[in-house]
């Protein structure tokens, strides 16, 4: 199904970041100008908004498009609201004996499915392309690629499980934990949605 310009718009945001109008329209195929209307509608309706940032030497500050709050909730949140409530209730109501309880079976049901979908006798590329692959599927808009020192990265621009790692942080803990014994690599997090980053990112090695 053929996408708007509105939503191409948000996706190019949300996977590559802050833009500059001419970039946007080089993306959807139109004038610069045609994209900074576009962009100029989707400001009025709240979804991105627009940062001047100081370009190198004496140049004039150049206009990068974001993301709004708003914009980024036109993404899959996972019942965002739903989570957090049930979250904050169990604590309250159960301890935080409960949720690691909840977590830790989380994390066994993930790691037997991502296990029954990538082969550990695969090479680490191919086992990595396998997890984004996976994790797309699941709504992460992972993305992924191997630098020049070898080590490979994996991205994931979207978290539709945010709410419930902003409420507890043994979620985040539990993911990178499967990330290690799924791809049987080491895997450090460089980047933390919830630290403020705009995604959340891996770099991946081959065990020691």
């Amino acid at each position: 199904m053929r996408q708007s310009p509105a939503n191409r718009i948000l996706i190019l945001l949300k996977t590559d970041g802050p833009q500059l109008a001419a970039a946007v329209g080089d993306v959807l195929g139109i004038s610069s100008e045609a994209a900074r209307q576009q962009l100029t509608k989707m400001a009025e309706e709240g979804l991105v908004e627009p940062v001047a940032e100081a370009a190198a030497g004496r140049g004039r500050p150049r206009q990068f498009w974001h993301l709004t709050a708003a914009g980024n909730r036109q993404f899959p949140d996972g019942h965002a609201d739903l989570t957090a409530t049930l979250l904050a209730t169990m604590v309250s109501q159960l301890g935080q004996g409960a949720v690691d309880t909840v977590i830790s079976a989380r994390e066994t049901e993930t790691l037997r499915r991502y296990r029954s979908e990538i082969d550990l006798s695969a090479d680490l590329p191919s086992r990595v392309a396998n997890l984004a692959a996976i994790r797309t599927r699941e709504g992460y808009m992972a993305d992924h690629w191997q630098d020049k020192d070898g080590s490979l990265v994996l991205v994931e621009n979207h978290c539709p499980i945010c709410a419930a790692a902003s409420a507890c942080a043994g979620f985040c803990r539990s993911e990178l934990e499967t990330f290690r014994m799924v791809l049987g690599a080491d895997v450090e997090r460089e980047e933390h949605i919830l630290l403020g980053a705009r995604r959340c990112a891996y770099r991946i090695r081959d065990a020691a």
